[in-house]
């Protein structure tokens, strides 16, 4: 008895050591904001769904979900050409912008609160999207500052992204337990919490480590090359399909008349699928390339979309959601590591916010079409469309590498043809 305790207690002192370890360092420092500002936008969500969307019948929550979404797209006109630019040639722009970020989002969630029905609502969202994207574009902005090397940033990448994963559900699950039983209110007051605990957070954040230059035409062109582009594109496409399955998945269990267990259980299955994704892609990083990664990530969920339009059962929804989630995961990872891979060093942080904004706008364009076309899109409809643009895109970019690849090679001069780039050996991803 005394042994097992005395076991417990030194693991209990590993885990503490372990855990004060990880807060010394710049990452870890970075990573325990981020994950506050995740738990805080998971509360924000849940809240503003459960005033916005469920309340109401279909009909009557489509104007009110239309104006949010038609919202959300302002905020990456500001973020994008302004707020990425302005942060690369800062030390300390980045980190004062996460501070900001978290600082004004607990203050516009308390005034959220009070107006939670009313009129005003609406340009507080705004207000709080506005800033949880410049957050976004700053985090984006301060990981290659973090690491030291190339494989720990794709290490780094992945690290946030199953951080983000399990912050949702962190900050979900009770903001959805406390609108229960008290009220949409009451989940803004406890985002309002967990922002002003971020705020705290992120004022620990290191500086970053230099300036980068302006943004030359070299710079640009490299990011214009078929591996990135032809990435980008098949990424937006899935960054799109989740949009499209989030709200689709949505107004059909509402359409139904689907209780909140079948909410919870779509939202469970997608959770879950998105966390397996984050962790089997860097090791399938380790034995295929990147692209092959990406083609699958759009191919694997065309498939299941497909089975589910046969059925179109609320179980296969859960499904097709599980699938989707594993395949963006996957595929956010491998086009981080692409980029990376064939990138300007110097544009690293300029160019990662970029894209994600892209692909944040594209996220909004796919959940408008189910919320604009409610009434006409069927369950099964839904999933066919789904696994054709999916499939589409997916055979699409196989194509268009192959194409590329043959091109190279055509061009390249007489003689011997040059071996394909070897895949990194296990360890170094």
């Amino acid at each position: 008895m005394s042994a097992s305790a005395g076991s417990g207690r030194d693991d209990g002192a590993a885990m503490s050591r372990q855990l004060r370890d990880y807060e010394t360092t710049p990452f870890g420092r970075l990573a325990m904001a981020h994950a506050a500002s995740v738990i805080g936008d998971a509360c924000l969500t849940v809240a503003l769904a459960g005033s916005i969307f469920f309340s109401l019948k279909p009909g009557a929550a489509r104007p009110k979900v239309l104006l949010y979404l038609l919202l959300t797209v302002a905020p990456f006109a500001v973020v994008a050409p302004i707020i990425g630019p302005a942060l690369d040639r800062t030390r300390g722009g980045r980190r004062l912008l996460v501070f900001l970020s978290c600082a004004g989002r607990a203050v516009i969630v308390y005034f959220m609160a009070k107006h939670l029905h009313g009129l005003l609502l609406f340009p507080l969202a705004f207000g709080a999207l506005v800033l949880s994207k410049g957050e976004s574009v700053a985090k984006s902005s301060l990981v290659p500052t973090t690491v030291s090397s190339e494989q720990e940033l794709v290490e780094a990448n992945s690290r946030l992204a199953l951080i983000s994963v399990l912050a949702s559900l962190v900050g979900g699950l009770p903001a959805a337990a406390i609108l229960k039983l008290f009220g949409g209110e009451w989940s803004l007051y406890l985002a309002m919490l967990v922002f002003a605990v971020g705020a705290v957070l992120s004022l620990r954040i290191d500086k970053a480590r230099s300036v980068a230059p302006a943004e030359r035409t070299v710079e640009r062109s490299e990011l214009a090359i078929p591996s990135i582009t032809l990435g980008a594109t098949a990424m937006a496409v899935l960054r799109g399909a989740v949009g499209f399955l989030t709200f689709f998945a949505a107004f059909s269990l509402k359409r139904s008349n689907e209780g909140a267990l079948w909410y919870g259980i779509v939202l469970i299955a997608s959770a879950g699928g998105g966390l397996l994704g984050v962790v089997v892609a860097p090791l399938l990083r380790r034995r295929v390339r990147e692209e092959t990664i990406l083609a699958g990530s759009l191919l694997a969920p065309a498939i299941v979309a497909l089975f589910a339009a046969r059925s179109g059962t609320r179980l296969m929804l859960a499904v097709a959601a599980a699938a989707l989630a594993f395949g963006a995961g996957g595929g956010k990872l491998a086009f981080d590591s692409l980029l990376q891979r064939d990138g300007p060093d110097e544009m690293r942080g300029r160019a990662f916010a970029r894209f994600e904004t892209r692909f944040q706008l594209v996220w909004v364009l796919g959940a408008l079409i189910p919320v604009a076309l409610y009434s006409v899109i069927t369950r099964r409809l839904g999933f066919f469309v789904l696994a054709l643009v999916l499939g589409f895109a997916g055979l699409s970019y196989a194509g268009s590498l192959r194409s590329t690849r043959a091109q190279a090679r055509r061009a390249l001069p007489p003689g011997p043809t040059p071996p394909d780039r070897p895949d990194p050996a296990p360890g170094s991803a």
